[in-house]
């Protein structure tokens, strides 16, 4: 069995290799749109460190656990106790009410080791709102930590139960859990990306390294083939992947097996003396610090800025991480792993009090809601606006993936007599629709699913069931001869929809031709900031009245082609709805209506905007319901 012990420098070298691509990739750089893959290699080198470590300890039979949990804790809560507080300060000082809830809460899980399981149950780490979430790279840690507190006992168990085929059972473990990824590929929940159990094998690549699963590669040129075969899968990685790209599951698999072959076959090699260089072993070595600071650096920027980083902005952030990196590493990490100058009683007693009052601070923060206190009323009632959604949301949106059937809004016991289809641009439509239909004693169907326009045939990375949901609404929509009127709601003008315009006028010409009244919904005017955190920025400077959306010009295009689509079944039985004829004059769209905002993000209108626009259209006698 081959496991490396002492120093090796072309690990550290490797630790700088996955940190500075999630860095630049943070700091929006160029060329490192996949940069997020630097995650996948840490994991790798944890595994192989870490298993190696347990490994020799058992087999010599004198492993602890209580000392590995004690050298974790070394290694791991200093820092993160640092910047979790820091954390909690800078959101509390920065933060507006509608963004600050989720720092102490997040906070509070990433005190508790289960911030993976938070951020999935929360938000993706692409989607929008993910920029305000100062403590969100923490999922990362999350992972790592319920593996260290798992993988110990399960190597134990092995060890008493079938210590001869440790390295079968491991790689069984890890066979399975990358099946589960690759099978997880097209998962939108943030399940694969998240969670342990299809994030395993990427542990498990490097343990195996570790248990000598692999044999050692004896020829130089070989060796030296394999370990820029490596680095250049990496590399690729980091320049191929993006925001798009399915992850983890199977694009995963050349970052995890670079990472393995660069630990199995870099020392000796071209690629083995460059990763050992001074600047790289130095960056490595601060990589923990560097990972735990540079995100909220960013976040932070951005929130004060209220935009995202580029230029010289992001190269003052990459500095200033990389200061602060340093400064954690020699104050803080240093000290705190040195068994001389803190003892293990010492270091378990500080990390228990340490976490206890971060869970204690981030608990009251939390309770404390937005903390609205903290400014004037009108500052909160802007901010409070992300909330102002359909109180459906959660039960009636996104059914088709959840496997629930279609809400019914408007009049109880109502048998319904129109439906709105659509994407998540539908939900607040449905639920102000519904509330017109229950006055007249009409109900509805409301069947809306994220980034599925109402288009047949049209899928994309984002939703790739898109084509199998549209076809059942349509077939749900045939079954039902009393569904006369079909609302279509869309965000168009999301460049990602330029391949749904076919598909829309194919759904207008099926609905048509099987006798139904066609609503089509224009597009919605959207912004390029958060509505609310924008209002609440502007109420904060007493410069409200100056808050105006996108200009007018902007949205022509897509108007246009709409009109066009509309016009070509002029004569039949179809309504076009312009909610830029509400929403905007000549020149600018509005973000307020009586004092209140018409947006809960970027471009979703909120409740009381979707309420505006369909009370605008009823006194035009433009709302049919069947």
């Amino acid at each position: 069995m081959e496991r490396a012990s002492g120093y090796q420098p072309h690990i550290d070298g490797l630790r700088a290799v996955a940190i500075l691509p999630v860095l630049l990739f943070h700091a929006h750089v160029p060329g490192f749109s996949g940069g997020f893959v630097g995650v996948d290699i840490f994991f790798v080198i944890s595994g192989y460190l870490i298993t190696g470590i347990i490994a020799r300890e058992i087999d010599g039979g004198r492993f602890s656990i209580l000392r590995f949990y004690e050298r974790r804790a070394r290694r791991i809560l200093p820092a993160l106790t640092v910047v979790l507080a820091a954390v909690l300060l800078a959101a509390a000082v920065l933060y507006l009410p509608g963004d600050f809830p989720t720092v102490p809460r997040s906070a509070l899980a990433a005190a508790l080791f289960v911030s993976n399981i938070y951020f999935f149950s929360k938000v993706g780490y692409f989607q929008m709102g993910a920029d305000v979430e100062p403590l969100l790279h923490s999922w990362s840690l999350g992972i790592e930590e319920q593996f260290y507190i798992g993988f110990p006992l399960l190597l134990l168990l092995i060890h008493r139960l079938a210590p001869g085929r440790r390295r079968a059972i491991v790689g069984a473990i890890a066979a399975g859990s990358l099946a589960w990824a690759i099978a997880l590929q097209g998962d939108r929940s943030g399940f694969a990306f998240y969670l342990l159990p299809p994030r395993a094998w990427e542990l498990f690549a490097g343990a195996l390294l570790a248990l000598g699963a692999v044999p050692p590669v004896r020829a130089p040129w070989v060796r030296e083939a394999l370990a820029l075969a490596g680095l250049a899968a990496i590399a690729g990685a980091v320049v191929a992947y993006g925001s798009t790209t399915p992850f983890p599951g199977a694009a995963a698999l050349p970052p995890v097996l670079g990472a393995a072959a660069l630990i199995h076959c870099a020392p000796g090699t071209a690629v083995g003396r460059l990763l050992g260089r001074g600047p790289l072993i130095g960056i490595g070595l601060v990589s923990y610090s560097l990972y735990l600071w540079h995100w909220p650096v960013i976040v932070f920027a951005q929130y004060v800025l209220d935009r995202s980083l580029s230029g010289w902005l992001s190269a003052a952030a990459i500095l200033v991480s990389l200061a602060a990196a340093v400064l954690s590493w020699r104050f803080v990490e240093r000290p705190f792993r040195d068994p001389r100058a803190i003892g293990r009683r010492a270091i378990f007693a500080a990390s228990a009090g340490a976490m206890g009052g971060l869970c204690a601070a981030s608990l009251a923060m939390a309770m404390l809601g937005g903390w609205p206190g903290r400014f004037a009323p009108e500052i909160g009632r802007m901010a409070a606006a992300r909330d102002d959604v359909s109180p459906e949301r959660a039960r009636c949106h996104d059914t088709a993936t959840a496997g629930r059937r279609p809400c019914t809004l408007g009049a109880p016991g109502v048998a319904p007599t129109a439906l709105l289809w659509g994407d998540s641009h539908g939900v607040e439509l449905s639920y102000a629709l519904g509330r017109i239909a229950a006055r007249e004693g009409r109900a509805l169907v409301e069947r809306t699913q994220s980034s599925c326009p109402p288009a047949l045939g049209y899928a994309s990375g984002a939703a790739p069931g898109c084509a199998r949901v549209n076809g059942d609404v349509l077939d749900a929509i045939r079954a039902d001869r009393r569904l006369h009127t079909i609302y279509l709601a869309g965000f168009w003008m999301d460049p990602a929809y330029d391949r749904a315009w076919p598909g829309l006028d194919a759904t207008i010409a099926e609905l048509l031709a099987d006798g139904r009244q066609v609503v089509l919904v224009g597009p919605v005017p959207p912004n390029r900031f958060d509505v609310p955190r924008r209002l609440a920025r502007l109420a904060l400077g007493g410069r409200l009245a100056e808050a105006e959306g996108r200009s007018r010009a902007d949205l022509a295009e897509v108007e246009m082609r709409m009109r066009e689509l509309a016009g070509r079944w002029r004569g039949r039985d179809l309504v076009y709805l312009d909610p830029a004829d509400v929403l905007c004059d000549a020149s600018r769209c509005a973000l307020l209506a009586g004092g209140k905002p018409l947006y809960f993000d970027y471009h979703h209108l909120s409740l009381t905007g979707a309420e505006r626009l369909l009370r605008d259209f009823a006194r035009r006698g433009a709302l049919p319901l069947g």
